[in-house]
């Protein structure tokens, strides 16, 4: 997907586009079909011309007519195929004028079985299905899975649903899956990506400016969306106009995990990072850390004194803290300080989550109200976390990070190998993919510190968050196997510095 469009559309959102596309072409959307149905074409003769044969599956929607045209297209050409259908498309349809221009046999659905050698073309629902699959679909779905047949789906493999990514009982494991136009979620999302095989898009001749009245609202995560606001050095900077961070940091016997998170802020960037110890772990910090400041932090008197002393811009939260009642204190002395030593943004994470375990509506209103002066709250929760503060919510991890982000009126990044970012307007990121080697303790309270370091150099939630997942993964991805989190700060350099080099190769060209 590398250089695609990072727009991620909804089922309905690409029915619109193409209903405004085709205003302009004098055969309105059946051009599109023809279009759609052409690029499949072209890429079953590219990749797979030397198949045994081609046994199209068509459904009685548009999808069933992207079917029957590339099977006309298909055969016209000598290409040994075979159409298989769920029942006729209506009457006065694109899909029912596709239909009617086979002039070949058409089997029924039940009939179909895998033979050897034989390529499936799945045009039975794509994004037009939105209930588990049953009946002649189903069946036909597992045994093209039992047998191993190489599938190819057009738009999304049936069974996947197109707006999150979910498996609808059942779904085809696709080989390659022909997206048109953009991106859904389906495609970038888990478990529906996994389904989908390489996704390759096609153009259908439709353009950007047929998203211009579609309100977009949900992007695949990339430099692209937030590069232009990146924070990079000047020579006019000194260290704090870098932004200071300050870091909560716990016990002596949880003490890695706001190193972490302190590490990482330094490494992306901040021009000062503080760590505030308990004195029974005050030494232990020290002794362990060189670039990062630790002070003493027992109560909130001592909290008061620092933020009227040093005024961090930011501060995280919850690595390794414990004390879910000195959590619940601090969260309100921080958000509700006095506005001349108050910080711009909160992040927090792991136990200054599940401190509001039991009353979390006590969070949204301390949210509700700094973010009515101006601050940023960042929550970023794992499935378990989000769990024990939104227990009520139901849905896909993008509809539950969207329902959070509105509830809790912040910024909310729910993690997992999709990340989800969302904001109270309702605009979503999508990390999607992000390397397996991040399944490791204390991965996590690296990316607090990172989205913290972003934060206090004076990005927005969205991109700061945005950013600092990408960096996450790429550092990840950087380091391999092996990955302990205590790696990942390390790799930041390095992956910082090829983001710096795109970004200059970027402006000299433009020179």
């Amino acid at each position: 997907m590398n250089d695609a469009p990072l727009e991620l559309l909804t089922a309905s959102k690409v029915k619109h586009a193409e209903q405004a596309a085709a205003t302009e072409l004098a055969d309105g959307t059946y051009t599109l079909m023809e279009r759609a149905s052409q690029a499949v074409y072209d890429l079953l003769l590219a990749r797979l011309a030397d198949a045994g044969g081609f046994d199209v599956l068509c459904g009685p929607g548009n999808n069933g007519g992207d079917g029957y045209v590339v099977a006309r297209l298909a055969a016209q050409a000598g290409l040994d195929v075979d159409v298989y259908a769920l029942g006729q498309p209506k009457p006065h349809t694109d899909a029912a004028r596709a239909f009617a221009a086979w002039d070949r046999p058409i089997r029924e659905l039940a009939e179909w079985e895998p033979r050897a050698g034989r390529v499936v073309v799945d045009a039975l629902f794509g994004s037009g299905i939105s209930r588990d699959l049953e009946g002649n679909v189903l069946a036909a779905v597992s045994r093209a899975n039992a047998a191993g047949s190489l599938v190819v789906a057009i738009d999304l493999p049936t069974g996947i649903e197109a707006d999150t990514g979910q498996v609808l009982g059942a779904a085809f494991e696709a080989a390659i899956t022909v997206s048109l136009f953009r991106y859904k979620p389906g495609h970038v999302m888990a478990p529906g990506r996994l389904h989908c095989g390489e996704v390759i898009l096609r153009d259908i001749g439709m353009d950007a400016r047929h998203l211009d009245q579609l309100q977009v609202d949900c992007r695949l995560n990339a430099p692209e969306l937030w590069q232009h606001a990146y924070p990079w050095p000047s020579q006019s900077q000194h260290k704090y106009s870098r932004g200071h961070v300050g870091v909560f940091g716990g016990g002596p016997m949880t003490s890695g995990a706001a190193r972490l998170s302190a590490m990482a802020a330094a490494r992306a960037g901040a021009g000062a990072v503080t760590l505030l110890s308990p004195a029974n772990a005050l030494l232990l910090y020290a002794m362990h850390l060189t670039s990062v400041m630790v002070t003493r932090l027992e109560d909130r008197h001592e909290l008061d004194e620092f933020l009227a002393k040093r005024h961090p811009q930011v501060f995280v939260l919850g690595p390794g803290f414990g004390a879910a009642d000195k959590v619940r204190v601090f969260v309100a002395d921080l958000l509700g300080a006095d506005l001349a030593i108050r910080p711009n943004a909160l992040v927090l994470d792991a136990d200054g989550l599940t401190a509001f375990e039991g009353d979390p509506q006590q969070l949204f209103d301390l949210a509700e109200a700094f973010s009515g002066n101006g601050g940023t709250l960042v929550l970023t929760p794992h499935l378990g976390e989000f769990r024990r503060i939104f227990p009520d919510l139901e849905g896909s991890p993008l509809e539950l990070a969207r329902q959070a982000a509105e509830r809790a009126k912040c910024v909310v990044l729910l993690k997992g190998s999709d990340t989800v970012i969302a904001d109270p307007a309702g605009q979503t990121v999508i990390n999607s993919a992000a390397p397996a080697w991040l399944a490791t303790a204390g991965s996590g309270d690296v990316l607090s510190g990172i989205i913290a370091s972003l934060l206090a150099q004076g990005m927005t939630a969205l991109d700061a968050a945005g950013a600092a997942t990408w960096l996450h993964a790429k550092a990840a991805e950087a380091f391999g196997p092996g990955l302990m989190a205590e790696d990942l700060p390390d790799q930041l350099p390095s992956v910082l510095r090829r983001l710096w080099r795109t970004r200059q190769d970027h402006l000299l060209k433009e020179r």
